[in-house]
Formats: structure tokens, C-alpha cells, sequence
């Protein structure tokens, strides 16, 4: 189990954490910092429980406005695809399908140059 060191409104702190998941505790240490740091500064020295926790607050309340933003962005995408009514299918064509089509062209081509061979001769 690895131990970060971390500064979180003016103040240390040694937390535990799983060996690999450092930068997601750094990462979630500068977030709560970001909002403990103006909190120190407008109400000047508070207990570190009450920093703590006006700051998850903050957090806690810039997650769910994000999360609602989320929900609203999911519902007109929702919509957006109901009135779309577009679907996408790629199809896959059978081999036998391409040469039958293939031998088709080749067919076609040579009648229209047989064709236009016989209503043209000084072409040929």
C-alpha cells in the first residue's frame, strides 16, 4: 500500500492508498485543495473538519450540477437520434453475389462495344 503526502487548504496530510492509484488520489487532493484554498482565505483559520467538509460540499454540489448537465445532454441526444430516424447498416455481400455482379458488367460491357461496333464500323 503505497502513502502520499498532500496539502489540502494550507494544511498536510499523509493518506494510504493502492499501489498504482496515486495520481487518482493527487488528481482528487488538487480538486479538494481548489475549493478548501478561497475558503481559507474568506473565513481565515477553521478547523480542518469543517474545511473538509465545506469543501466536499462544493465538490459535491459542482458534481451534481455537472451530472444534471450530463442527464439533459443525454436526453436531447436521445432526441436527436428519435428524429433522426436514421440507421446505419453496413452489409455484407456474399462473394458469389460480387462475381455474379462482376460477370454482369463484364457481359454488359461487351455487348455495348459488340453494339456499337456494328452501328459504327469505321471504328473498328
Amino acid at each position: 500500500m503505497a502513502e502520499l503526502n498532500i496539502q489540502i487548504g494550507g494544511r498536510a496530510f499523509t493518506v494510504a492508498c493502492q499501489d498504482g492509484e496515486e495520481h487518482f488520489l493527487q488528481a482528487a487532493a488538487t480538486m479538494l485543495d481548489r475549493e478548501a484554498q478561497p475558503l481559507v482565505a474568506q473565513m481565515g483559520r477553521i478547523t480542518e473538519a469543517k474545511m473538509l467538509l465545506m469543501a466536499g460540499l462544493l465538490l459535491a454540489d459542482r458534481t451534481a450540477a455537472i451530472e444534471d448537465q450530463c442527464r439533459q445532454l443525454q436526453g436531447k441526444v436521445a432526441e436527436l437520434e428519435a428524429r433522426a430516424g436514421v440507421r446505419v447498416e453496413v452489409a455484407v455481400i456474399p462473394p458469389l453475389v460480387q462475381e455474379i455482379m462482376a460477370d454482369i458488367a463484364a457481359r454488359s460491357e461487351a455487348l455495348a462495344a459488340a453494339l456499337d461496333e456494328k452501328q459504327n464500323p469505321e471504328r473498328g
